[in-house]
């Protein structure tokens, strides 16, 4: 058994327009934005790291903390380093990764378990937590929903306001893929770039996972 991953290294957003992506989202997440060497770009929070920005058509790539670097299934690694984003790490700033979602049509949680050390700790319906026991008390780390969708990795961002990102998205020619509203992580709207990226953004999370994290 691994050593529990107790939360998220890293993301990576793989698109075909790399620089017009990173500027779109630090337009809509307040991030700024570093040129990297080959033509990628890094998007941070204040001295955090939110997610690299490269060339290709992946889309979101979650690198979670762990103890050996290894590939994992459905675009996500492990990587070594400090966890920067978790229910150990400070509270997600406005722009900040908040929350991640497995979401498929063929539930495996006995492999991510295998994989990161996890626990399965069931939610609502379709909905299971990954917790994570490494630091004390299980945390939750991660969600899996149960879906006809497209299987992958959902990502959150924390805003301050998701009514206000969502009025931004429009007018940087993004789309707002699901208008904003109430679920049992918080308040919530579904956005995407115009090249790419389909995100979550979360209103003011309390903690790791917005209401999961106090719940």
């Amino acid at each position: 058994m691994p050593v529990s991953s107790c939360g998220l290294r890293r993301l990576e957003l793989s698109v075909a327009e790399p620089e017009l992506s990173v500027d779109f989202f630090a337009g809509v997440l307040g991030w700024s934005v570093i040129a990297e060497p080959g033509g990628s770009f890094s998007g941070w929070v204040g001295d955090r790291l939110v997610a690299g920005v490269v060339a290709g058509e992946q889309g979101w790539r979650v690198f979670f903390g762990g103890d050996e670097p290894r590939e994992l299934k459905v675009n996500s690694s492990v990587d070594t380093g400090r966890v920067l984003h978790g229910p150990w790490a400070p509270a997600p700033r406005a722009g900040e990764p908040c929350w991640v979602e497995l979401m498929t049509a063929e539930p495996d949680d006995e492999y991510w378990v295998a994989e990161l050390g996890w626990e399965v700790r069931p939610g609502v319906e379709d909905f299971v937590l990954f917790t994570s026991s490494r630091h004390g008390d299980p945390r939750p780390v991660a969600g899996r929903l149960t879906t006809d969708r497209a299987s992958g990795w959902q990502v959150y961002f924390a805003v301050d306001d998701v009514e206000a990102a969502c009025a931004r998205v429009s007018e940087l020619d993004g789309r707002v893929l699901l208008e904003p509203t109430t679920v049992p992580t918080g308040r919530i709207a579904s956005i995407e770039g115009p090249h790419g990226g389909a995100c979550v953004v979360l209103e003011q999370p309390k903690g790791w996972g917005g209401t999961w994290a106090v719940s």
